[in-house]
């Protein structure tokens, strides 16, 4: 994978401050090595942390179906596609058993298109939960949450006028 002196120059700060906690369970130790492949954006290591049927369910885009490791990755892409600069920093994790529960904040600039939504160059930071659960070693499914208000509004595609603004005519 060939990376520019550029995307490196944004991506590096990012990665530094992205400092992972010490795993507490094998369980957890899975997560975060997932979440620094992701991080790293080495997409091929993800063979050895996600399971290859893994399912991802999420309300914020309940329009999209991930349910193999190779849709996960191209989802992934995408995102990187509209946040190059994206950072994942873990929060808090615990776990019980072979489930994992992760507070995290994902950061970045939306410097390419997002869904519908064309690049705002503008910096978003947002809070996301995510529970997952690990069977023999691999991430099979995970629970993923978080504020599309949130996020819009950050980059500029919602406003709080046009949340109000009225429609129809009367």
């Amino acid at each position: 994978m060939k990376v520019s002196l550029l995307s490196l120059a944004l991506l590096l700060p990012g990665l530094l401050l992205a400092q992972l906690p010490d795993p507490g369970s094998p369980a957890e130790e899975v997560v975060l090595e997932m979440i620094s492949s992701v991080n790293l954006r080495d997409l091929d290591s993800l063979d050895a942390f996600v399971a290859e049927d893994v399912h991802r369910y999420c309300d914020a885009t309940p329009e999209l179906t991930i349910e193999s490791l190779e849709q996960f990755k191209a989802f992934l892409q995408q995102d990187f596609a509209g946040v190059p600069d994206s950072v994942i920093s873990v929060n808090q994790i615990f776990s019980a058993d072979n489930m994992v529960a992760v507070h995290a904040t994902y950061a970045g600039i939306q410097s390419g298109p997002m869904g519908p939504f064309p690049a705002s160059d503008k910096y978003v930071e947002i809070s996301f939960i995510s529970t997952l659960r690990v069977e023999e070693g691999k991430i099979a499914e995970m629970w993923v949450e978080w504020d599309n208000l949130n996020i819009m509004m950050q980059l500029g595609h919602i406003t709080p006028e046009s949340l109000f603004s009225s429609t129809t005519e009367e």
